[in-house]
Parts: structure tokens; sequence; C-alpha cells
């Protein structure tokens, strides 16, 4: 690329004054011959004569060709140079062309023509007199001729293209660059760049060094050529320009380029540059351009700048260069653009920004860069600030921005920044887009002074602070292309008659303020031609009258009150444009027929009350989402068919019965496949387990589905969460589980499964949740050596009301560490489990966690990466609790209720500093209760009734709370709150009242469902439920 083009005639002026002799030379009268030569070559040329500037005023009557446009002679009559550039020639030039009849060719320009992908000819040659050859975007292709070395008098060789031509791209092989150059040693500008040059390899710094010592322009960007650099380049010593933008380098910037001293413009752009940048580059005193873009392994940091120093140009954006901008930056004081976007800037902008009165255009976005913003009220000549996507905050006075009479652009979105908006932004002239959005900003909304000059087209002050009613002055934004307002807290009524004047309104995102919108009871005919209308959470009541909207493209009527049925015109809104459609979280109860869904992208109908059959999706459908309705139909045995193209299918809570369709395995790029909470029956068909790599949810839990788990999971199976709870499934877990290495969420809980503890899964080191309650699971957990488990990230085990049977292995929980405090003592309070279903617009399947306490169901977290439990109630299990589980020092809940374990309560459960809920009850345990239970602070749900305590009971804090169930059946402890004193003799406690009970109920239990809403979809994981042989639970009070 060759942005930098337009500063050449302060770069090689004697390339542009060779090209305009006809302002310096006394022209001589042109001689005959010569005349009729440019007549003949005229004749010869095709041309556009009504776009034409030079040839098509050729005219022979006039005698002087020498005054002809485009022509210059010496005083002797003879031509020495001709301008055809930009004279739209088309077609070929051979080598029979009367223009190589002009011998005494100095200059020669045929640039911006199109010369039809033709070799150049070799004819060239013969102009052994030419000092200057531009060629430049001529369309010219093929292998350049060798015939052009004999023009050994040239001093500028332009055969550069700015287009990338690919393999019709001009050409060095045969001869190659070095061959080229050899005998051209008056050369100071050198222009091949788009020429291939890949033939040369990498010694094609030797190829330039050995012949071009007078070289001062260099210029060959994206020419396929090979790196590193070599030091024989340094010879070079009268460079002032150096482009290799866009080539292959994978290489250090050589020190060297330091030594050149004539340096103005050095642009490596997008060259897989690494190591260090040496920054004695920027010290050099002549330098004005730098571009260093798009070479991300580049490092470094930026050094002081010279005292006034001569750069106009600074680009590092895309590289790895970081740290502070230096205050000195203020020493630059012709800097006109900077650009650091993408890159690892940190601390604060320079106040010393401030006097760079030159400035044009700042880029500054997605960086580190901290604090406050200087004031840009002395750069008059701005036109582009671009600071988003980075941390800075505090207020913007208004006279940041006060007279910015030229400003085009302003970004300061995605940043801390808070106060009011800048009014001065609302007052420029030319000013024609304005993004705020993803700040802290509040107060209320600016009044435009004079909107209806205002060139504004853009307008995005969304996710804000901002509240109060919307200025009148919005409204009369008529070039206004694009307004949003979304995600803050405004308020007040708009009808939809406001928005008639507003005539190229394009997209309007209103959603989620606290604004009531009013429809109009009949069709407007002059709304803007919406092609993005977003009105969720607007209070709408009815439908909007869309039915002339012609090019809607996305529409969002979500989180409303809209009741009745979706009528049929809405399918036909956009005449056929219509591609993303959300309706969801309204009253809507069904759909008026006849109805066509048109062949929309997204389709979102979650959260209503629709009955009936679902829907057909289109064949184009990306994403359908009918979850949470009352859809009673069974699944269609096309639907596979239909969601060729879908990513996410969701009909979760709903009340579809009948078989899952085999066909369902035709929507081969299904990320997120959940048919949960219905009533399907059936086996699971094989294809399912057997799909593709691209599935990372497949959820069928809660329905009656029945049979094996029949299938092989394929050595690329992508699965991060597998639920098939609360189904009759039977059998054992398919052994081919263990190549879903990716798994996180494993859910089998309430069926028939008859299987051992899933040693074979030791190595599925991604588990983060597994639940394998009320089965028949048997046998011990105890695994071989070989098969010892390495699941260091599972938080939530739970083989609870199965028939597990043995001791538990001290080294069972020796590799949690997700339930082990980290080394630094910090967890995340806000990272949760959850799959990735779109990366461009980041859209999570997210996992959220209930628990119910008392048959009080409480929502806690969404499976936070900090929230950890283990529930091994009512199973057989017998011998002492290990004390390594005092190793779970994050553990939150804990249930080993409803076992035979046996000896004492192991003190080490005084580590568990974390823990809420803890529950014993129900076994064979002896002894007193350790004293260091006192200190678990959290505790506020405690149970150890049923077993053979005694002693007397500790008293602290958190012990005062519990009442004395939590303590029922152990005949042995005395002391608050149980009724039985610790000194004298004791009330002995009736039979009836140290009996487990027959039917209690146990506070914690866990059981797993998937619930699917419009911007998350959760893994609803109700912990501590019922369990047969439970016991009443005893909570803080």
């Amino acid at each position: 690329m060759r942005t930098l083009l337009c500063f050449q005639n302060l770069l090689i002026g004697f390339y542009l004054i060779l090209f305009r002799v006809n302002s310096i030379l006394i022209p001589g009268h042109c001689q005959i011959d010569q005349q009729s030569i440019l007549i003949q070559l005229k004749s010869e040329l095709s041309f556009n004569p009504s776009v034409s500037s030079k040839l098509v005023y050729w005219n022979p009557n006039v005698t002087d060709c020498c005054t002809w446009l485009g022509v210059n002679c010496s005083n002797g009559g003879q031509v020495i140079s001709l301008d055809l550039s930009d004279e739209t020639i088309s077609g070929a030039i051979d080598d029979s062309s009367a223009l190589f009849r002009l011998k005494n060719l100095e200059n020669l320009s045929l640039a911006e023509n199109n010369f039809n992908f033709t070799m150049i000819p070799s004819g060239f040659g013969s102009l052994t007199g030419l000092k200057n050859l531009n060629l430049s975007n001529s369309w010219f292709s093929g292998q350049i001729p060798g015939e052009l070395s004999q023009l050994t008098n040239l001093e500028v060789l332009d055969l550069s293209s700015l287009f990338p031509l690919g393999t019709r791209s001009l050409k060095l092989e045969k001869p190659n660059l070095g061959t080229l150059v050899r005998n051209l040693t008056q050369l100071r500008g050198l222009y091949l760049d788009g020429v291939n040059i890949s033939a040369q390899k990498s010694d094609w710094c030797q190829a330039l060094s050995s012949s071009l010592l007078r070289l001062e322009v260099l210029s060959m960007s994206n020419c396929q050529l090979s790196g590193p650099f070599n030091d024989s380049l340094g010879k070079l010593k009268s460079l002032s320009v150096i482009r290799l933008a866009q080539n292959n380098l994978n290489s250090s910037v050589p020190d060297f380029f330091g030594n050149f001293t004539n340096l103005t413009v050095l642009h490596l752009g997008a060259c897989n540059l690494r190591g260090t940048f040496p920054m004695k580059i920027l010290q050099l005193k002549n330098l004005q351009i730098l571009d260093l873009s798009v070479n991300t392994n580049l490092h470094g940091s930026l050094t002081d700048f010279p005292v006034n120093g001569s750069l106009q140009r600074l680009v590092l954006s895309n590289t790895n260069i970081s740290g502070v901008v230096p205050e000195s930056i203020g020493n630059l004081k012709s800097l006109s653009w900077i650009e650091l976007p993408n890159s690892n800037f940190s601390g604060r902008i320079p106040k010393s920004m401030e006097n760079l009165t030159q400035l044009l255009y700042l880029d500054f976005s997605s960086n580190n860069f901290t604090g406050q913003i200087p004031s840009f009220q002395l750069c008059k000549n701005l036109t582009h600030i671009d600071l988003s996507r980075n941390s800075l905050s505090g207020t913007i006075p208004s006279a940041h921005f006060q007279d910015l009479q030229n400003l085009l652009f302003i970004n300061l979105r995605s940043n801390a920044f808070s106060g009011s908006i800048p009014s001065s932004l609302f007052n420029l002239p030319q000013l024609q887009k304005i993004q705020l959005s993803n700040n802290n900003f509040d107060g209320a909304l600016p009044n435009f002074s004079n909107p209806s000059a205002s060139l504004l087209d853009t307008l995005d002050l969304s996710s804000n602070n901002l509240k109060g009613q919307i200025p009148e002055s919005f409204f009369q934004l008529e070039r206004l292309n694009i307004l949003l307002l979304s995600s803050n807290n405004l308020s007040g009524t708009i009808k939809t008659t406001s928005f008639q004047g507003m005539t190229n309104l394009t997209i309007l995102d209103l959603s989620f303020n606290s604004l009531t919108i009013t429809t109009s009871p009949v069709l407007l005919p002059h709304l803007p031609k919406f092609f993005s209308l977003m009105l969720a959470s607007c209070n709408l009541q009815k439908f909007p009258k869309l039915q002339n909207q012609t090019r809607l493209i996305n529409l969002d009527l979500s989180d409303n009150k809209i009741a009745g049925e979706i009528p049929s015109w809405i399918w036909e809104a956009g005449n056929g444009s219509l591609s993303y459609l959300n309706l969801s979280r309204n009253l809507l109860t069904g759909i008026q027929e006849p109805y066509k869904v048109p062949d929309l992208s997204v389709l979102d109908l979650h959260s209503n009350r629709l009955t009936g059959a679902i829907p057909v999706p289109p064949q184009t459908a990306t994403f359908v989402d009918y979850s949470d309705n009352l859809f009673n139909s069974s699944l269609p045995e096309s639907i596979g068919t239909n969601l060729t193209f879908a990513y996410f299918f969701s009909v979760s809570n709903n009340l579809l019965s009948g078989e899952i369709p085999e066909a369902i395995c035709n929507a081969t790029y299904l990320k997120v496949l959940d048919l949960s909470n219905n009533q399907l029956t059936g086996r699971i068909p094989r294809c399912l387990i057997e799909y593709g790599g691209s599935l990372g949810v497949l959820n069928l839990g809660n329905n009656s589905l029945s049979g094996r788990i029949e299938g092989i999971f394929p050595s690329f199976c992508g699965l991060n969460t597998l639920d098939l709870h609360g189904n009759s499934l039977e059998g054992e877990i398919p052994r081919s589980l263990v190549n879903c290495n990716m798994l996180e969420v494993l859910n089998l809980g309430n069926n028939k499964m008859i299987d051992t503890y899933p040693c074979f899964l030791h190595n599925n080191t991604s588990l983060r949740v597994l639940v394998l309650r009320s089965n028949n699971f048997r046998g011990s957990v105890r695994c071989s050596e070989q098969q010892i488990n390495t699941w260091s990230k599972i938080q939530i085990l739970d083989i609870a009301r199965n028939n597990f049977n043995g001791t538990i292995p001290a080294d069972f929980f020796w590799q949690l560490d997700a339930m082990m405090t980290s080394s630094d003592g910090e967890q995340s309070s806000t990272k949760h489990l959850s799959f990735l279903v779109l990366s461009l617009n980041p859209y999570y399947y997210q996992d959220t966690v209930s628990v119910t306490i008392k048959g009080l169901e409480l929502e806690l977290v969404k499976i936070l990466t900090i929230f950890t439990s283990i529930d091994l109630a009512c199973n057989h299990f017998s011998g002492e609790i290990p004390h390594t589980i005092g190793r779970l020092t994050a553990l939150y809940m804990l249930n080993i209720s409803h076992n035979e374990f046996t000896g004492s309560i192991p003190p080490s459960l005084g580590n568990l500093s974390h823990l809420e809920s803890l529950d014993l009850s129900s076994n064979k345990l002896t002894g007193d209760i350790p004293s260091v239970l006192t200190t678990l602070s959290f505790l506020s749900a405690f149970n150890l009734s049923y077993n053979q305590l005694e002693g007397r009971i500790p008293t602290g804090p958190q012990f005062q709370t519990f009442t004395e169930t939590s303590y029922k059946g152990n005949k042995g402890l005395c002391g608050f709150p149980v009724n039985r004193s610790c000194t004298g003799s004791a009330e002995v406690l009736s039979a009836s009242n140290s009996q487990e009970p027959n039917d209690g109920n146990d506070w914690q239990s866990l059981f797993y469902g998937m619930a699917v809403g419009s911007g998350s979809i959760a893994i609803v994981a109700i912990l501590y439920s019922l369990c047969n042989r439970g016991t009443s639970s005893t909570n803080r009070q």
C-alpha cells in the first residue's frame, strides 16, 4: 500500500521537476519529424476523447508540437519530455510503435492508463537517453523486459502498482532484480511496488547495494521479498525514502537505519518484523514519516523525541510496542498524524499534546491508556479523534473540544468516562460521527443548538447512565443515519410520529431504557425506511405499524408487553430482506394464520405463551430459540433439513412430545442443541452421540427418554456440556466419552443407569461438573494407580443416592485443585461456566446454580468458578472420613450424610473456611465435636444428627445460631442447644427422639436442569433436594 505518495514532492523534488519541465524550460520550435511522430503516436493509441486532457488537443494544424499539452522540447526542437499520464489509454503498445522513434526522450510517463495486462514492450530499451521512466499503475503484466537494463542514464524508474494484481502482476524472474539494476548506476529513485520479485529470494539487499550507491528512494512494497535484511543495505547512505511494506521480511529492524541521516520516510508496515525496534531511528532530525503498523511481534518503547523534530506522521498500530507515550511528544511541532491503535501503550496521554497545533488525525484506540484526557482546544486542525477501548476516566470539560471547527469524527467509547457529555460536541458544524457508548456518562442529554444545519450522521450514546427525556432537537437531525441510545436510564413517552422528519434514519436503537413508545393506530407514510429497528424493553403494548418498511433487516421488539397473536404481516416486513426477528419476552399467545416464515437468520420467540405446533424454521436460520413457551406438538421430521446452517436451536421448557427425529442430525453446524424440559420419549438417536466436532452443548434433560446411550462418541468430540439428567436411561456410561476431552459439564443424574465409578474419565482434565446422583452406580470409588483422576478443575461433584460402598481413599480429594484456595489467596468472583456460542458477537450458553435449603430455592451463583460442592449422601460408604478433606479450603457445601462412616469427625474440617453448608448426619460417627468447627464463620446450615457423638457441644458465635435438631439423635451430647446438661444427671432422651426418622427431608440435594433465555442460556443446578433416607436440616435462625 502506498498511502504516502502525496509527499513525493517533498522527498524527490528532482523527480517532479523533471516531469514539469514545461514550467522552467524555454522550448524550441518543434521539428517536423517530431510532430509527425507524435501525430502517428496519437493515431496508434486508443483513448477516450471525452476524458482526455492532452491527446485530444494534439492538433496537426498547430505546427509547433512543443506547445502541445504533455510535450516539452529541447532548444533544438527535439521532444525530450512526454507526459501522457492518466489519458485513458487502453490496449497495447508494441515494439513498432512510433513512441520508440522519439530517440531524444529524457522523461516519459504513461502512468495511470490501462494497457490491459499486456507486457512492457522491449522497445523501451531503445530510448537510451531516458532519465525518468514512469509506467506506474498502467496495468502492465508479465516479465519486465531485460532491455530496460540498457537505460544507463535512468535516474528514476517507476513500475509500481497500487493495486494487487496477483498472478497478473509484473515480475522479475529472468532477468531478476540484480540483472535489471546492474547497469543503472545513476538511479536515484526506484519504485517497484507490487512487482513480484520473489525469485530474488533473500539476496535483494546485495543486488541493490552492489549497483545503486546513489539511490535516494527505495520503494518496493508488496513485492514478495524475503528477509532478513542484509548489512550490505547499509552502503546506501543517500537513502531518504524506504518503503518496504507488505513483504514477509521476518526480520528485526537493522540498527544501521539509524545512520541514514537523510532519511525522511520509513514505511515497514506488515513486514512480519520481530525483535526490538531501534528507537534511535526516532532521533533522526529529518525523519518525517514512520510507519511500522501491523507487526505484532515488534517490541520496544518510545524514547524521548528530539527538540524541533521533523516527524509529521507516526503510525505504530497493531504492534507490540508498549510503555508510555513520553511528554517529549510535544516537541514534534509538525506532527499532523499519529496512529497507535491495537498496541500495548499504557499510562496517561501526555498533556503536552495540547500544543500540537498541526494535528489532523489522532488514534490511540485499543490500548491501556488511563487517567483523564488532555484538552484539544488548541488543535484547531483536528478532523479525527479515536480514544476508544482504553481505561480512560474522569470528567471531560466541554472546553476540551471547543471550537474544533474541522472535527469530523470522535470516538470515546468503551472507557470509564463520567460526568456530563461535553456539550461543545453538539455544536461543532462539521462533526459527522459521535461515538461515546460504553462509558459512565450521566446527566441529561445535551441539546443541539442548530439541528437542521447539523451534518451528524452517527450518534451512539448507548450503554451509559444518561437520564431524562430525549431532547426534541434529536428528532430534527435531518441527516442522521444512525441513532443508538440503548441501555441508559432515559425516560419519557415517545410517539412514533416523532421520527417522521428524520428521513435519512436507517438504524434506531432505544432498547433497555425506561422509555414508553406509543404506536400510531394508522400506518405512517413518512416514517424513515429502517434497516435496523431495535425497541426492546420500551413498554410497547402493541405491534408498531411496519407494513411499509420495505428495507427492514433487523427487528427487535423483545421484552415488551405485547399480547395476543403475532400478526401475519410481520413475516413480510422488509419485503423479503428481514434477517433478524426477536419477539422474545412478551405476552404472545399464538401466530396468526396463514403465515410463512421468511429467510431469517435469527428467529427468537422464547419466553412467551405461544401454543400449538412449533414454527418450522427457515433453511437460512442460524439461531432459533423457541424455549419457555407452551408449544405442544412434536418435532417435525424435517427439522434437521431446516436447521442445515443453524448453530443454535432450543425448544426447552415446552410441552413437546413424541420421539426425537433422526433427521435432527442433518443440522451439522449446530453448536447448541437444547431439547430439555419437555415430554419427549423414545431413545436418544445414535447419530446425536456420534455427532461431529461442532456440537458443544447437548441438553436432553428432564424428558422421558429411555433405553441405553448407544453410539460411539467420535475422536474429535467437541462437547462442553452433556446433560441427560431426569430421564429413564439405562445401562452404562459409554466408555467412548473419554474422547470428549473438552467436556466441562456431565450430568447423568436421576436416571436408571447401572455402572461403576467413572475412573475411565481420569484424563478428562476440563471436567468441572460431574452429576451421577439418583442412579444405580455401585462399587468403590477407589481407582487404580493408572486411573487416578486428574480433575483439577472440578468444582461440583454429586454422586449422591447411589449404591457406592467401601472406604473413601485418602487421595480421593487430592487432585481437586478447584476446591482449594489458590496460592495467592484470590479467586474470581465474577467468572462463571459458559460455552461460547458465537465469537464475533460474543454470545454465551451460561451455567447457573440454584440452591434449595429447607425447601426454599435460592439462586446463589451462575456456577461461578468460586462455587464448589461435594455431595456423597445416601450411599453405603464406610470407614473414617479422610482427613485429606481438609485440603479443600475453598469448599462451599459438603454433604456426606446417610452413609456408614465411623470414627471421629476429622478436625481438618476446620480448615474449610469458606464452608456454608455441612451435613454429616445419619452416619456412625463417634467422639466429640471438634471445637475448631466454631471458627467456620460462614457456616449457615449444619447437621450432625443421628450419629453417636458425645461430649459438650462447642460454643461460638456461629454455633449459637443452630437449633437442637442439628444434634438430634446423639445421646451423648450435652450443652446448648440440646436439653441435656453437662453437669448433673442428664435427662435420658426417649427412643423416639434418638432414632432416625423414616421419611425426613434432607436439606441438601442436587438436581440439574437447563433453562434457556434470550440473552443467556442457563444450566440450572438446584442443589440440595430430597434423599430417601434424609433427615430434617437445621438452618441458621
